[in-house]
């Protein structure tokens, strides 16, 4: 039987604490679920599940197996797409998600230039806050900005780093001062990422350590555009990544402060699937992202 799949399996019984659940969900009988599992327990010489007529329960084996199990497939997910990396034909049509300023700015333009080396591949974008589930919305793959990725039934392909900076107007500075220092920012209008900070923190770190300070402000919102332009016209202290102010910061429409405190950096990832064999579009146009993101266009500016 194969090993792989009886854990994946496990993971999805430990996960719905639910046989006939997770029957439903991967379309199998409930007998299946039941035999790879029991295989899976004899295999490893453990029980992995403690079952009554009621319920299922993980014992200590179990929940070691599932705290690590997650990782093991999805490496083996990506070692299995960088094995069988190819130029194989792609066509058909291409679902992407990605934040709104992210995609409208550095993923669009990627798209056009893949389009032109694959012309039988036609892109749907969608705009994608970072909550879509990919298989209810249709999505073949979407970009993620985060410092983790949440759902482990995904699999993360990771593009760029993604710096972030607290910024502000000048005229902002001019009226309130600039702040030095964490603490000093609870005294500030700070323009807050529900998304990026649904508890209103904002994390840094520097020479002396960790710092993490609750911010308010008279904005917040899911919308990063809506900050920055709040902070172009001198409404307050705006967090964002390095991707969004790089232009604002040369130019000298933002000022980058507390340059001591460094905020915690993101991550931008391509999501796909992880329970799914990736068609040939997918899998090319992940391999063209990679190369493309390589050498961020932010990071040459700032």
């Amino acid at each position: 039987m194969d090993k792989l799949k009886c854990i994946a399996i496990f993971v999805e019984v430990a996960r719905s604490r639910s046989f006939s659940s997770t029957a439903n969900r991967l379309g199998i009988a409930r007998s299946n679920v039941t035999k790879h599992v029991a295989w899976l327990e004899r295999s490893m010489g453990v029980q992995l599940l403690a079952r009554t007529t009621k319920s299922v329960a993980l014992t200590e084996s179990g929940r070691t197996l599932l705290e690590n199990a997650p990782d093991l497939l999805a490496n083996i997910e990506h070692i299995d797409f960088l094995v069988r990396r190819s130029s194989s034909e792609a066509k058909g049509i291409l679902r992407v998600g990605a934040p709104p300023s992210f995609g409208s700015v550095h993923l669009a333009p990627a798209t056009a230039a893949f389009s032109q080396q694959h012309p039988d591949v036609d892109f749907y974008l969608s705009c994608d806050y970072g909550e879509a589930d990919l298989i209810a919305e249709g999505l073949d793959l979407s970009i993620r900005i985060a410092p983790l990725l949440k759902d482990s039934s995904h699999v993360a392909y990771r593009l760029a780093k993604a710096p972030q900076v607290l910024v502000a107007a000048d005229s902002y500075l001019q009226r309130h001062g600039s702040p030095t220092t964490p603490d000093e920012l609870k005294q500030h209008n700070c323009l807050v990422h529900g998304l990026k900070s649904p508890t209103r923190c904002w994390d840094f770190t520097s020479p002396e350590g960790r710092h993490s300070v609750r911010v308010g402000g008279s904005i917040r919102s899911n919308y990063g555009e809506a900050l920055r332009h709040a902070a172009l016209v001198g409404h307050g202290i705006a967090m964002h990544p390095t991707y969004m102010v790089a232009n604002d910061l040369t130019q000298g429409r933002l000022v980058h402060i507390m340059r001591d405190y460094v905020p915690t950096e993101l991550e931008i990832s391509a999501i796909v699937p992880g329970s799914r064999h990736l068609p040939a579009r997918v899998r090319v146009f992940l391999e063209f992202l990679i190369d493309w993101f390589r050498a961020p266009a932010w990071d040459a500016r700032g």
